[in-house]
Parts: C-alpha cells; structure tokens; sequence
C-alpha cells in the first residue's frame, strides 16, 4: 500500500482516506497542522494514482487498510477520517472491525444507493473520459469541485493517471454503497459531518449514517459544498480532531 506520512516520531495515530477521484494531498494541509502531536497517515486508496492495486470494491479496500494497521500499527489507531468515498470506507472498517479506533470521522459519505446514477457512470466515461487529459476540461472539473486553486496541478497529474475501469469502478462501487447493519457494534465514537449546501442525498446520508452508529454526532456545516472541510478549512478541520480526541 502506497501512503504519506506526518509526525511519525508520535506514537499516536490517525488515518485519514481521501475522496474518489483525490489522492493523500486531499488532507495534505491537515496532515502537515496535525503532525507536532500524532503519526498521521495518509493512505492512497486502491485504483487511484501511485496505488498498488486496481480498485475492487469498497469492501477489499477497506479489509486491505485493516490488514495494514494490523501490521504496522498493532490492529488499532487513534483516529480514522474519511471523505465521500473515504469516508464510505471509513464505514465498511468499522463494520469489518469494531473496535479498530478510539474515534471515527465520516464526511460527506453517500449511503442513498442510487440506480439512476449507477447506470450512467459507464455511457457518461464513455464518452468523456478522453478529454481528461486536456487541461481545459479538468479545470472545467476542478472549478466545479470549489478546491483551492493550488491543488490544481495535483488534481491534473492524478485524475490523467486513473485508467478509466478503475475511474468507473470506484465511482459505480460509491453510487450503490449501502451501510452494513454491523457498523452499529463498533466501538469508536463517531462524528459525522456534512455540508449544509449538499445534494439532498448527502444530507439524509448523514442522517442514517449517524442513526445507525450507536454513539455518533452529527453536525451539518453551515454554507458548506460537498469535501469543502478537510480540503477548504484544514484549520478548522485539524482543530475539530484536535477537540475530539481531547474531549474523548
């Protein structure tokens, strides 16, 4: 498994799983504020640039990441965030694994499975997945996501770098994702966050998602678009992982 890593002379850690179709500088800021207190890892997930696999499912994803912190960390961390599809794998280790971390982040994670969505993924990379590589389509892209500008260049080089099945494999696996019944033993306190200006979709996603975890807040962020806090305010994202580990 290929990943960044910050601090790693702290014994503390937090994983953090990035969005689909992102890659680890997606927390890079967050990493960088977090890392004079704990070990924060950033893995890259499967089938996207620099992985070390092709993107199965969100299932294998998450057991590969479960088996790593078995290894490297001793079956269990600190801390593990996640974003949209990060953070739909987030889930599945929590179902796979209830006690693998003290506290768990979850932001912006789809679990409205949507057919309609599904079934336009494959004519919709179809036809377009070509103009990818001509920069004035991905930042016809990039503008529609509301990043910082400075994280264009990265965007480019690892969006030209995803080969279209696995562009459409993690996509197809994001849009019919549903949340396992088995998530409610996990053990770690969850925060669950969503933006107030999402699709409706994301909004009652959060809502289940935080009715299905036995011990959850959920906090919707005022003017915010979809991946708008891990990526736009890493201060203020930092500080809430700062206050949730010192809350406990």
């Amino acid at each position: 498994m290929h990943y960044m890593e910050y601090g790693k002379e702290h014994k503390e850690v937090i994983v953090l799983l990035h969005g689909g179709g992102l890659s680890w500088w997606n927390y890079r800021e967050v990493g960088a504020k977090l890392s004079s207190d704990y070990h924060v890892f950033l893995p890259i997930l499967d089938g996207h640039a620099e992985s070390s696999c092709d993107f199965t499912s969100i299932e294998e994803n998450a057991a590969r990441i479960i088996a790593f912190i078995d290894e490297q960390f001793g079956g269990s961390v600190l801390l593990i965030g996640g974003l949209s599809l990060g953070g739909q794998i987030v889930l599945e280790i929590l179902s796979q694994r209830k006690d693998i971390c003290q506290y768990a982040l979850i932001e912006s994670a789809l679990v409205v499975p949507s057919k309609f969505t599904y079934a336009m993924i494959k004519p919709a990379f179809g036809s377009c997945h070509g103009l990818i590589k001509h920069r004035w389509f991905s930042k016809l892209q990039f503008r529609s996501l509301r990043m910082p500008q400075a994280l264009f260049e990265d965007y480019y080089r690892d969006t030209c770098s995803i080969s279209k099945s696995n562009m459409i494999a993690f996509l197809e696996a994001n849009a019919l994702y549903c949340i396992k019944p088995s998530v409610a033993d996990c053990s770690a306190k969850a925060y669950v966050f969503v933006g107030e200006k999402e699709h409706n979709a994301m909004r009652k996603s959060a809502r289940i998602i935080n009715d299905a975890l036995s011990e959850s807040t959920l906090q919707i962020l005022p003017g915010m678009y979809h991946g708008a806090f891990s990526i736009n305010h890493a201060d203020n994202y930092a500080g809430t992982v700062r206050e949730i580990v010192k809350n406990g």
